[in-house]
């Protein structure tokens, strides 16, 4: 099948904005709760209900797009994305503005499931991964850009103008999906019913591909919670100084999500072992040079690039597993397990520091966790070889 890039650009322009209006908030989080007459922890949960809808958007938005053509349902995602960041601009007070949150986040995990399946469908069968990792790119790039422009343009013109320039900005993704993307993408059997969808989740390597994302990359963010602490803290940077450190992160990211891809279009079985290992590996070697400016420098960029390695390996499996009626609905909860594993990594981050061994102990535990998620790989791997089904509570072994 030949390759369609306008359409790879396409979503990646969706993602793009998407990453975008996830992250922005942690840069306006002081102007929302000045403007918003709320405390700085009440304004933090304004991530955590986007995180939540994320994760209980992506069933219910796939229920409902179930029946419709991809692009159809994609374009309709980004209406909601773009709507929802109008309200964001619009919010009176701050229980509007979580509302618009968490109504603009319903769109993500099923943008990111269905773009997945229709990226993969445009593209050779040696070059899936990479076509995933192309999408993902417009995620890395607003965690290097995005994030950033938005917070200056909430400093310099309100945080509201931040929301009106991302709501811009789902207007002109709208737009190129609709004309990039081909009407018959990812279209290899008529719509399924939801009821059909749902029997994927009968599929042990499928619900053990999706337990592997959430505890697997929980590890990350057990460590990326809390890397403002850590750096100032712990390896004594000024506050002004994490921004820099920081684009290190994002410019990691975009290199690890490129080379994932890359590697499991070659061999996925050992891109998804050989990414989760290394990915261990610089969490628990991060552990012994963040007292060292040179070396928590290096590690922050050695951090983005293992973990965002990971992220194409992980979601083509889970594809692979799903084959057939269930891939919108297993590729849409896999974008949901990542952000369920965000949010727990963030929960065990903050269990460590206050109630455990302290800050310099994050990252050995985010080590031990991404580790339980290669091991979860490892089983999946040994069961499909003995070709015999997981039964009961075996399946969250």
């Amino acid at each position: 099948m030949s390759t369609t890039p306008k359409a790879l650009y396409a979503l990646t322009a969706g993602a793009f904005g998407i990453g975008t209006t996830e992250f922005v908030i942690m840069g306006l989080l002081l102007q929302v709760a000045a403007d918003l007459h709320v405390s700085i922890a009440a304004a933090g949960l304004l991530i955590s209900g986007y995180a939540l809808g994320v994760f209980v958007g992506a069933p219910l938005l796939t229920a409902a797009t179930g029946r419709l053509p991809r692009k159809s349902a994609l374009v309709m995602l980004m209406v909601v994305f773009t709507l929802g960041n109008l309200a964001c601009a619009l919010a009176p007070d701050y229980g509007w503005l979580m509302a618009a949150r968490v109504v603009t986040s319903l769109a993500h995990g099923t943008f990111f499931g269905i773009g997945s399946v229709v990226a993969t469908s445009v593209v050779a069968p040696d070059r899936k991964a990479s076509a995933i990792s192309i999408m993902f790119t417009g995620l890395t790039v607003a965690t290097l850009l995005g994030v950033p422009a938005g917070a200056w343009l909430g400093l310099h013109f309100g945080w509201r103008a931040t929301f009106w320039a991302v709501a811009a900005i789902g207007v002109v993704a709208t737009l190129v999906v609709w004309r990039w993307v081909p009407r018959d993408a990812g279209r290899a059997q008529a719509p399924a019913s939801f009821a059909r969808e749902l029997t994927v989740l009968a599929r042990p390597q499928v619900l053990l591909g999706l337990l592997a994302t959430v505890v697997g990359f929980a590890g990350v963010f057990t460590v990326y919670t809390y890397i403002q602490p850590i750096l100032t803290r712990i390896t004594g940077f000024s506050d002004a100084a994490v921004s820099p450190v920081l684009l290190v992160f994002g410019v990691g990211m975009i290199a690890g999500n490129i080379l994932g891809g890359k590697l499991a279009d070659r061999r996925l079985v050992p891109a998804t072992l050989g990414t989760l290992a290394v990915l261990a590996v610089v969490l628990g070697l991060m552990t012994f040079v963040l007292e060292s400016p040179v070396g928590a420098v290096a590690f922050t960029g050695l951090l983005g690039a293992a973990a965002f390695a990971t992220v194409s390996p992980l979601q083509l499996r889970v594809l692979q597993k799903a084959e057939g009626a269930g891939q919108n609905l297993a590729s849409s909860l896999n974008i949901a397990a990542f952000n369920l594993g965000n949010a727990i990594g963030a929960w065990l981050g903050g269990v460590v520091i206050d109630r455990g061994p302290g800050l310099g102990a994050v990252t050995w535990v985010a080590a031990l966790v991404t580790l339980l998620g290669l091991g979860i790989v490892v089983l999946s791997l040994q069961v499909e070889r003995r070709g015999r089904p997981v039964r009961g509570p075996a399946y969250l072994a």
